[in-house]
């Protein structure tokens, strides 16, 4: 995996459009059921319905985030006759996101109080 040509080894900030890319997937990865729609489209292409009840949540819910994810580019929409099946918008994207994946399999826990960053943030 290569540095886009657009950051330089001396910039202090991504340009606008890295940043803005990365913001994106920060909040598409920063959700619970968003993060499970992202792993799930890796593995294909799916429908709502069928998403809405391998996830466990209401068809309303679902759509809700999938319009979320659509509206960050991470995602797009077929349709295939009465049905819309929806899948991840790139190859460079599914590799991102395994990447991700792997990374997050090595992380050691948080160090400090006992609890992890997730439960932290919800309290």
């Amino acid at each position: 995996m290569s540095i886009p040509d657009s950051l330089d080894d001396n910039a202090v900030t991504p340009p606008i459009d890295v940043a803005d890319g990365l913001d994106r997937l920060g909040l598409a990865l920063a959700d619970p059921i968003r993060r499970e729609v992202l792993i799930r489209l890796l593995r294909g292409t799916h429908r709502p319905s069928d998403l809405a009840a391998a996830i466990g949540t209401s068809r309303s819910n679902l759509s809700n985030h999938l319009t979320c994810l659509r509206g960050c580019g991470l995602i797009q929409a077929e349709r295939s006759g009465r049905h819309l099946h929806y899948q991840l918008v790139s190859d460079q994207l599914a590799g991102a996101l395994r990447a991700l994946l792997a990374a997050a399999e090595t992380l050691t826990p948080p160090t400090g109080s006992g609890e992890s960053p997730r439960a932290a943030a919800t309290e």
